[in-house]
């Protein structure tokens, strides 16, 4: 099994609507055909940081019992993604009449209004209970930003069609990973963190097996792994890139998404738990 412990199904009372919903916004989004740019995925990044706040905040009881279900993993994607979508469907309407200069700007300055307002109220709720311990995030995000550069440099040098190709999309993908990699590992070594999905917690259990353990612990490895991983993906999408741009970085979107979100649950999780 590769699917993390905890997946919580939602009664059907909530799980229908939300599906249902959702379906209607992605069929009215392919009908728009939105213009799926760089901008256009970078501004989707303070929506996938919602999404982790909100399932932070679940973990926190923070959701009264009726609703609490619906930010639970996996729900809380479809949620999110609810959100998100309405907020670009607006987002085009808004453009089309002349009240925005943009798409992409409606979209990452809602996007980050939601996430800031959700991630201040886990950010208070800890300082009320002194919990508050912002040091390894912090030190997670100033890494993961150093290894990020140097990815992208090696890639910028030797691989130079495939970071002019992904731009920054591909940027993000690189640094959303990193910092899922740079988060897990400081969590599993320092903090004393569980890992629950099982193939990330077989790469870990792989490191903590080598000789270099004892020094540098045994997340390194997964950090490799993850930042590997992502440039390898990058690798192969350029082609795609460049004869279907719109749905390669929809596709793109989503992998950055699957590192970020989870990175920035960590980060969230470890500052305020």
């Amino acid at each position: 099994m590769v699917v993390p412990e905890g997946f919580v199904v939602p009664p059907w009372y909530l799980l229908v609507p939300v599906v249902v919903i959702l379906g209607g916004v992605i069929a009215l989004l392919w009908a728009l055909e939105p213009p799926v740019t760089d901008r256009t995925v970078l501004s989707f990044a303070p929506w996938m940081l919602f999404g982790s706040s909100l399932h932070v905040l679940y973990k926190l009881d923070a959701f009264p019992a009726t609703i609490e279900p619906l930010f639970s993993a996996p729900m809380v994607y479809a949620v999110t993604a609810v959100v998100a979508g309405l907020a670009w469907i607006v987002a085009i309407f808004l453009h089309v009449g002349g009240l925005q200069p943009t798409i992409a700007r409606f979209v990452g300055i809602s996007g980050t209004a939601f996430f800031t307002v959700f991630a201040m109220f886990a950010i208070f709720q800890s300082i009320e209970l002194g919990t508050f311990a912002p040091f390894w995030p912090v030190v997670s995000v100033i890494v993961a930003g150093i290894l990020t550069a140097i990815a992208w440099l090696v890639l910028g040098l030797w691989f130079t069609d495939v970071a002019a190709t992904t731009g920054m999309t591909g940027a993000l993908v690189v640094f959303g990973h990193t910092l899922d990699g740079v988060s897990t590992a400081v969590g599993y070594d320092v903090l004393g963190a569980s890992e629950n999905v099982p193939l990330s917690l077989l790469i870990l259990e792989a490191g903590k097996a080598l000789p270099t353990a004892g020094v540098i612990g045994a997340g390194w490895l997964f950090v490799l792994v993850k930042v590997g991983l992502a440039m390898v993906i990058l690798g192969l999408f350029r082609e795609y890139v460049e004869e279907r741009p719109r749905q390669a970085r929809t596709l793109l979107a989503l992998v950055a998404a699957v590192g970020l979100g989870p990175a920035v649950h960590n980060t969230l999780l470890f500052m305020v738990g």
